[in-house]
C-alpha cells in the first residue's frame, strides 16, 4: 500500500507522514498495526466532533437511502441543504440570512471574491501579509505569503496587502477597494488573535468607503473557540462570512453566508454568477447538519473555554516560549524549527498527532476534536511535556 500510496496519489511535499490509517473513533486514530494516536489535529480542524461521532454517521446513512446527487446546485428542493442553510441563519446575526454551499472552504473564498466584486463594481482587494484562505487562483491571489505563490504567476490583478493588526495600514482601505478579506485569526501565520478592537475599526473604515468585509472562518467557525464563529468574539459583523473545515463534521464543505439582498446579486446580471454541480450535496449537508445541531445543542462550545485552560495550565515548560491561539485553535511556539519539527515527530512516534502550520515553522499546531476528553487532554499534554524534556536535555 505505501509504494502505491507514492506511486499513484499526487503529493503535497517530498516528505509525506505516510501513516497507514485502519480507522478512527473518537479522539483516536489507529494505523494498521492497531496502534492508537491520541488526535490533537482533528484533520486540521475539521473533525469538529471526533471520528466517527454516532450522530454524524446515522445521518449519513440516512440519506444514504433517500439520495444522493439528483442536480446542479440550486434547483431542486434538498431537504438537507435547506435545514443547514436555515439553521445557520437562526445562529447568526440577521444581515447573514442566506448561504451559498459550496465542496471546499477555497471554493467557498473564490465566491466570495467574486460576490464582493460584482456588489461594489470594484476589483481592488486587500488581504493581510501571511493569510491563507486556499489554494485555487482566486484564493492564491489573497495569499499573503510570496514564497508559495511566486511560481504560479501571473494571478488576479489589484490585491494590495496590509498588515493584521495594524491600524495605520487602515488608510490603505479605499474608495477603490471592493473588499478587504482577512481571517478572524490568523491561521498559517501562527494563530494570531486581532487585538482588542482591531476589526471592529476594520468594519467601521469598511463601512465608511463602501468596502465589503470578507471574514474567513473557515478555521476558527463552528464552536473552535468558543462561540460558533470567532467574530461574535470581537463585536465585529461582516458583510461576507466563509467557512467549511469543521462544519462537514469530517466531510468535505465550504460556505459563504452574506445577506440575502447581496447573495441574489449572483442570480442575474449575469445568470449563473456562481456555479458549482456537487456543492449542498445531501449526503455532505446531512453530515454538516448534523454536526452543527450538535455544537449548537450540546455543552461542546461552553466547554471549550475550560478545555483550553487544561491545555494552558499543562503545557508550561521552558522550551515553550508562547501558547497563541484561542479556544481549542491553539500554537505551541518554540524556539527553532527544529525544535518543533522534531516535537512533531516524537509526539507521533509516541502516539499522538500534532502538525505544522502553514507559514510559522516554530509553531506546533493543537486544534484537537472540540469533544475531547479532559482526561485525554491531560495525556496528549503529558507526552508532549516529557518530549521537551528529552529534547532539552539532547
Amino acid at each position: 500500500m505505501q509504494s502505491d500510496f507514492f506511486k499513484y496519489q499526487a503529493q503535497t511535499t517530498p516528505h509525506p507522514l505516510a501513516m497507514e490509517i485502519s480507522h478512527a473513533k473518537g479522539s483516536y486514530i489507529y494505523d494498521t498495526n492497531n496502534k492508537a494516536y491520541l488526535d490533537f489535529v482533528a484533520g486540521v480542524s475539521a473533525c469538529t466532533l471526533g471520528h466517527n461521532h454516532p450522530k454524524v454517521v446515522n445521518a449519513i446513512k440516512a440519506q444514504v437511502d433517500q439520495y444522493l446527487h439528483v442536480m446542479v446546485y440550486g434547483e431542486y428542493i434538498q431537504k438537507p441543504a435547506v435545514e443547514l442553510t436555515k439553521l445557520l441563519a437562526t445562529h447568526l446575526p440577521d444581515s447573514l440570512q442566506t448561504t451559498y454551499l459550496t465542496n471546499s472552504g477555497t471554493e467557498a473564498i473564490e465566491g466570495a471574491l467574486k460576490l464582493a466584486k460584482r456588489a461594489t463594481g470594484r476589483s481592488e482587494i486587500i488581504s493581510a501579509h501571511k493569510a491563507y484562505h486556499g489554494s485555487t487562483a482566486g484564493a492564491l491571489s489573497v495569499m499573503g505569503f510570496e514564497t508559495r505563490k511566486q511560481a504560479f504567476r501571473p494571478l488576479i490583478p489589484d490585491v494590495r496587502f496590509i498588515n493584521f493588526n495594524a491600524e495605520a495600514d487602515l488608510e490603505h482601505i479605499t474608495e477603490k477597494t471592493a473588499c478587504v478579506i482577512l481571517e478572524t485569526i490568523q491561521g498559517g501565520a501562527g494563530f494570531i488573535t486581532p487585538h482588542e478592537d482591531y476589526l471592529e475599526k476594520v468594519r467601521l473604515r469598511c463601512t465608511e468607503v463602501g468596502a465589503l468585509l470578507i471574514l474567513d472562518e473557515i478555521q476558527s467557525g463552528i464552536g473552535r473557540t468558543g462561540k460558533l464563529f470567532g467574530f461574535e468574539h470581537y463585536h465585529c459583523v461582516p458583510d461576507i462570512l466563509v467557512m467549511g473545515k469543521g462544519l462537514g463534521g469530517g466531510m468535505p464543505i465550504g460556505a459563504f453566508t452574506a445577506s440575502k439582498s447581496l447573495m441574489d446579486l449572483l442570480q442575474d446580471h449575469p445568470k449563473l454568477g456562481h456555479i458549482t454541480t456537487f456543492g449542498g450535496h445531501p449526503l455532505i449537508a446531512a453530515s454538516a447538519l448534523a454536526t452543527l445541531k450538535e455544537v449548537i445543542e450540546s455543552n461542546t462550545m461552553t466547554d471549550t473555554k475550560e478545555k483550553e485552560a487544561i491545555f494552558r495550565r499543562q503545557l508550561v515548560h521552558p522550551l515553550i516560549q508562547e501558547i497563541r491561539g484561542k479556544g481549542l485553535m491553539l500554537a505551541l511556539i518554540l524556539p527553532s524549527e527544529t525544535l518543533t519539527n522534531a516535537l512533531i515527530l516524537k509526539c507521533q512516534d509516541a502516539g499522538l498527532i500534532l502538525f505544522w502550520l502553514l507559514f510559522e515553522p516554530k509553531a506546533a499546531r493543537i486544534t484537537p476534536p472540540l469533544t475531547i476528553s479532559k482526561a485525554e487532554i491531560i495525556k496528549g499534554c503529558d507526552i508532549i511535556i516529557d518530549i521537551l524534556n528529552e529534547l532539552n536535555h539532547e
